[in-house]
């Protein structure tokens, strides 16, 4: 399960997604997300599927990257659309079953696949934007939308790079893990008991040098910057200033055709 997480990782390309300005991407994921949670409509779920296939393919990505980022978090999606279905209350005439404490209404199925897809979908729209933008990208992105604020005395700079460096460093932890867990089990230690206590004691021998591991990596960071003359963003320059080009403003277009679509049919009586 550990290889099979994607968030943090890069794949390099020359994709249209690959080349857009951070900010765009950046802006374009968090509008879609709040997109996302206000669709009520299974027909509009349609259309975001095959909006994110299409960046996919635009982005010449492999499908099996958007797989490996939903397969470690199912069984927190299939836990939370089953609380959905049995805590969501209808009407007597919606009522499907009524076992001993527990009633599913038809309004709890619906509530429970709405929820399904839109952890989902969440998870594949914010793995693209990772897979396609490198960490640099990301933080000066970030700073630079965090930069209006900057008046009402938020650190942008600093902000964007917390943000960026534990993105960044997620990778590598898993991969810290790996090791961790293969060198335990080298010892003898069970990480497959299906007995919670035997497993939440198998952890400790994991999570220990974990910590260890990471405040070590911190250490070592901060003196590798502090070794480079970093002191902030005050003052600093980039390589690459960011700059808008006709393909970002694209991208808005076609993702905000994307958004009529999906509000004109939560208005529509379509399934």
């Amino acid at each position: 399960m550990i290889k099979n997480i994607t968030i943090g990782q890069y794949i390099p390309g020359e994709s249209f997604i690959h080349k857009l300005d951070p900010r765009t991407k950046i802006l374009i994921s968090i509008l879609f997300i709040v997109n996302l949670f206000l669709v009520q409509n299974f027909t509009a779920y349609l259309l975001i599927l095959g909006f994110i296939l299409l960046m996919v393919r635009v982005a010449k990505l492999s499908p099996k990257y958007l797989y490996k980022g939903v397969k470690p978090v199912f069984v927190l999606i299939i836990f939370t659309a089953f609380l959905n279905m049995f805590v969501t209350k209808g009407t007597q005439d919606t009522l499907l079953l009524d076992f001993w404490i527990f009633k599913i209404y038809e309004e709890g199925v619906y509530q429970a696949l709405f929820m399904t897809f839109r952890l989902v979908f969440l998870i594949m729209g914010t793995s693209i934007l990772t897979l396609t933008t490198s960490p640099i990208e990301l933080t000066d992105g970030i700073e630079s939308l965090l930069k209006p604020f900057k008046k009402i005395g938020v650190p942008a700079h600093e902000l964007a790079m917390m943000m960026s460096i534990a993105l960044r460093f997620i990778p590598t932890l898993m991969d810290e893990t790996d090791k961790i867990m293969k060198a335990q089990m080298a010892r003898g230690a069970d990480f497959e008991s299906t007995n919670i206590i035997k497993k939440a004691k198998s952890l400790i021998p994991l999570l220990v040098p974990l910590f260890i591991s990471s405040f070590r990596r911190a250490e070592e960071l901060a003196m590798a910057m502090e070794a480079r003359s970093y002191r902030g963003g005050e003052g600093r320059t980039r390589m690459k200033q960011l700059k808008y080009n006709p393909r970002d403003f694209g991208a808005f277009g076609i993702f905000a055709v994307l958004v009529l679509l999906t509000f004109g049919l939560r208005y529509t009586n379509l399934f």
